[in-house]
């Protein structure tokens, strides 16, 4: 069973920053995929930004330029950089992991991915 911890939300001004850190347990599966969504109240989740193992990297359009995911191996952690923040980042933002294999067009879909994590808040002020 993956686990999946997130921390480093709260509240910001916009073009303001956050680093969101995920701690992923079991973190050696050889093929896997990693990825960072969010969500508002009474909306659907979306994708963010999405890194497999090879550090093949995909982002969301909304987020191109401003966000920066990365992940470091030797503390299996998953980090989201969000810079020049806006209101319309505010969300509850999840980490998400895969195993297996998934196309390139599916990276970003919430039903490709088995395991999240808790959430953490981010709000954004204008």
């Amino acid at each position: 069973q993956v686990q999946l911890v997130e921390s480093g939300g709260g509240s910001v001004q916009a073009g303001g920053s956050l680093r969101l850190s995920c701690v992923v347990s079991r973190y050696y599966y050889s093929n896997y995929y990693l990825a960072w969504f969010r969500q508002a109240p009474g909306k659907e989740r979306e994708g963010v930004a999405s890194i497999d193992s090879a550090g093949n990297i995909r982002y969301a359009d909304s987020v191109k330029g401003r966000f920066t995911i990365s992940r470091d191996n030797a503390k299996n952690t998953l980090y989201l950089q969000m810079n020049s923040l806006k209101p319309e980042d505010s969300r509850m933002y999840y980490c998400a992991a895969a195993v297996g294999v998934i196309q390139y067009w599916h990276l970003l879909l919430p039903s490709v991915y088995n395991y999240w994590g808790q959430g953490t808040q981010v709000t954004v002020s204008s």
